[in-house]
């Protein structure tokens, strides 16, 4: 029987869960956004160390976000968690370790092939390179990859916390991390050249990926005993294997998607991965606070919902309406800030030292490109939860392939061929990326969506509402953007408080005058706390 905070925690609303969840990923974003300032600070854009790093670090991460937050969330919590809501708490700890001792094993192998195999994984990655900067990635790929193995462990840490409705700490986590790598630049960044400082950071970020994990352990082992039986042969634990493997080909096939990225951007003039890189850490806020944190708090929920609830598939669909009606107030207005603002955002948060306005422009290119398939993104990630909490894995492996073919045509024509026809600078092609992986995006989310309704029927959004948002978002945006103007020779963190906070009211202020009732409940909030 689950113990007295844990049964709090299971009748805890879903909307608190999320909210759990966001402010979890908002403090480790925040960490991020400093990290990235320092980043910044010390490489600037344009240099070949920061594009070593940001190309190596994405080879080692693949271990994370394919086997960690990827594949264990779709086949390793909806078992885990379903035996949670039954109670099974003995059964369940079983598994956990299972998949735990599994999980160690597979990635301890790979990290050793990882590291050994360094040179050609750059090869594969970054032909671009060549030379001191080839040289210098191979060099960060070996250090880096230990610690994507200490992720991935961290990672399924956060599905036992998260199956137990424990949400703040594991999504808090990355904090550590952020802060050893803030600490490595700080102490380093003044003491030593470009190529010395990034091989330093990369040591830093192996500190802090021990550090995640260390900081979740005492939590997991209050819910789940390390010591004890672990049984490889159950019925439970052959599920989760057999969903495993279609849920890392789903994931690797978005992860395919990122590296094409990078392969491409490794032939474009330096500074292109690295901008990629910056803008994605801020395309991906909104993604990471408003979509993942409202699909990771239903996921567990629906998969619970899925085996125990009368009526399951409705109770499924009930929930998706919800979630979807909070990502879309939430992401319009995302979308409009970056397209019209995106400039403001990036010279705030990142022209000092060595980065320069000039730079803060390529990041705004590229953001706005992301930005037109923010929706998109963020409402696949929860239609793809959907999915999983459903126990079908293959359905978004499927779709995820199709965007990645559809993603690289695109990338390739819009990246090269197409600033040269146009006769603009060869860095512009970063943005043509970013427009390319925008596009798939939303065929992959019409393609989920529409299976999803024959599933479990059409889930709706008032189209008036939907009409609402947009007309607050765009509205509230052109303000701003005016106010930008106005304000283009402030410095650029003075002008960002005063742009994106007129911005932000001026939404919410609308949409509540426009009777949006998420808008609504915000206000009532604020006004009678």
């Amino acid at each position: 029987m689950p113990d007295s905070s844990e049964a709090a925690h299971a009748t805890r609303p879903s909307s608190s869960r999320a909210w759990l969840v966001g402010a979890g990923i908002l403090l480790s974003r925040l960490a991020g956004l400093v990290r990235l300032r320092v980043f910044a600070h010390y490489f600037g854009l344009r240099s070949d160390a920061a594009d070593a790093f940001n190309a190596a670090f994405r080879i080692p991460n693949l271990l994370q976000n394919l086997f960690g937050e990827g594949a264990l969330s779709g086949s390793f919590i909806p078992v885990y968690a379903s035996l949670v809501a039954r109670g099974d708490r003995e059964v369940a700890g079983r598994v956990a370790r299972a998949v735990a001792a599994l999980l160690a094993c597979l990635v301890a192998v790979l990290v050793a092939i990882g590291v050994a195999s360094s040179p050609w994984l750059v090869a594969a990655i970054a032909p671009g390179f060549t030379g001191e900067k080839r040289t210098l990635t191979v060099a960060l790929v070996r250090v880096l990859f230990p610690g994507a193995g200490l992720l991935v462990l961290s990672a399924w840490c956060l599905g036992v916390l998260n199956s137990h409705q424990r949400f703040l700490l594991p999504y808090a986590a990355p904090v550590g991390w952020n802060a050893a790598m803030i600490a490595t630049l700080l102490i380093w960044g003044g003491r030593t050249d470009t190529d010395e400082l990034a091989v330093a950071l990369a040591w830093g970020s192996v500190a802090g990926s021990a550090l995640q994990l260390l900081v979740q352990l005492p939590a997991v082992v209050r819910v789940v005993s390390l010591r004890g039986l672990w049984d490889r042969t159950s019925t439970h634990v052959r599920e989760i294997v057999g969903n495993f493997g279609p849920v890392l080909l789903s994931r690797g096939v978005v992860q395919i998607s990122a590296y094409i990225d990078t392969f491409i951007a490794s032939w474009l003039p330096t500074g292109a991965v690295t901008g990629l890189a910056n803008a994605q850490l801020l395309y991906t806020l909104p993604v990471s606070l408003f979509g993942m944190s409202i699909a990771a708090s239903e996921l567990p929920a629906m998969a619970g919902a899925a085996v125990t609830a009368p009526g399951a598939q409705e109770a499924v669909r009930q929930r998706l309406e919800r979630a979807t009606r909070q990502v879309t107030f939430l992401v319009i207005p995302s979308t409009v800030a970056f397209l019209l603002l995106g400039d403001t955002m990036a010279a705030a948060l990142l022209q000092t030292g060595r980065f320069t306005a000039r730079d803060a422009d390529l990041v705004w290119g590229i953001l706005a490109g992301s930005a037109v398939g923010l929706l998109a993104s963020t409402l696949g990630r929860l239609y793809a939860s959907t999915f999983f909490a459903l126990r079908d894995t293959r359905s978004p492996f499927r779709f995820a392939v199709v965007r990645v073919t559809l993603t690289s045509v695109l990338g390739y024509l819009c990246a090269i061929p197409l600033p040269r026809l146009l006769g603009v600078p060869a860095l512009a092609g970063a943005a043509g990326l970013a427009l390319a992986g925008a596009a798939g995006a939303w065929v992959e989310q019409w393609l989920l969506r529409r299976s999803l309704h024959r599933r479990i029927g059409a889930s709706r959004m008032d189209g008036t509402s939907l009409r609402r948002i947009w007309a607050a978002a765009v509205g509230a945006g052109l303000v701003a953007f005016a106010l930008k103007i106005g304000l283009h020779a402030w410095h650029p963190i003075v002008a960002a408080a005063l742009v994106l906070g007129s911005f932000g009211a001026g939404y919410l202020g609308l949409a509540a005058a426009l009777s949006v009732p998420e808008a609504q409940a915000w206000v009532r909030r604020a006004l009678f706390r």
